[in-house]
């Protein structure tokens, strides 16, 4: 148990980013507390934190620790129920992180339909246009668009999504409709930023792929906001399907150049590695994934299915 309680100190030093808020917190001296972290470090021979009179910050040994230790932490917390039977039912408070627009749309209505079903859970939505690191942050569970690099993570896909360049009707109309990636530097361009790295955007022709950069009219970090320009006639914006699907199948925007577009984006959700996982999480991850398929399935704008573009050539 030593061993335990000086991984408890470390963490609550760590996360307080003081000795003496830490001592508060746990409810001990600062003098006790410095003691553990010292013989911590001394036991595992390697400086795990840098103090000065002011200021603590974690090495580079003490953040690969840190994030060990809450996992282990964690661990023993989710033994310690299962050996005393509470692990039947759902219990504790649930973090869970999604991209801002997805999260809004589509995670928000799955998680209070969860919390419907399972009263003794409370739970934190964190939207966010960003990858957060789930072990550092304290997050329980991620909604994630776009390809996973190599991690510890378990995934779950649950569906895909596409990229789209979309334009309104009347934008077409005025503007002529685009037929080769190139056709794109003489149009208005709506930049979605998350959407647009480098300014650049990405086509495949013959399994080759290949990009143009383009100089955006505007641009905007919001791709609520880049789809409302592109509905209002400002120009050509590129969206994720399911963030336009109704405005397309009601002809609000139309598909550009779809059929040279990069293929399916999946969607996963990941939670962190661990021998015994939490039941509020087990539970969420069988309760969102049916929920997310269903709703991505309904969102799919496959390329055969697209209404046909109109307007004259440009």
């Amino acid at each position: 148990m030593d061993r335990l309680h000086a991984m408890e100190v470390f963490v609550a030093v760590a996360e307080a980013g003081r000795f003496s808020r830490a001592a508060q917190r746990l409810r001990l001296s600062p003098a006790a507390v410095t003691r553990t972290v010292t013989a911590l470090e001394d036991r595992l021979g390697a400086r795990l934190m840098t103090r000065t009179t002011r200021s603590l910050t974690l090495t580079e040994s003490g953040l690969r620790f840190l994030e060990s230790a809450k996992r282990l932490l964690q661990e023993f917390d989710e033994a310690e129920k299962v050996a005393a039977g509470e692990t039947a039912v759902p219990t504790g408070h649930l973090t869970v992180t999604a991209s801002v627009t997805f999260g809004r749309s589509h995670v928000a209505p799955v998680l209070s339909g969860y919390l419907r079903e399972h009263p003794r859970v409370s739970a934190s939505l964190l939207l966010l246009d960003r990858v957060a690191n789930l072990v550092e942050e304290g997050i329980d569970v991620a909604i994630r668009i776009g390809e996973l690099p190599d991690s510890s993570l378990v995934a779950r896909q649950v569906g895909a999504v596409r990229r789209l360049l979309v334009a309104s009707p009347d934008y077409l109309e005025a503007c002529g409709m685009p037929r080769d990636p190139e056709d794109l530097k003489a149009h208005s361009i709506i930049a979605f930023t998350s959407l647009l790295p480098n300014r650049e955007w990405r086509f495949v022709r013959d399994g080759r792929s290949s990009g143009v950069t383009l100089a955006p009219r505007l641009e905007l970090n919001d791709a609520v906001a880049a789809i409302a320009a592109a509905e209002s006639g400002d120009g050509i914006t590129v969206a994720l399907s399911y963030m336009v699907a109704d405005a397309v199948r009601q002809g609000r925007l139309v598909p550009v150049l779809d059929g040279l577009m990069p293929g399916q984006v999946p969607v996963h959700l990941l939670y962190p590695h661990s021998r015994i996982v939490a039941a509020k999480v087990r539970s969420f991850i069988d309760f969102t994934a049916p929920r997310l398929r269903r709703t991505l399935n309904a969102l799919d704008l496959a390329p055969s299915g697209l209404p046909a573009a109109a307007g004259p050539a440009g």
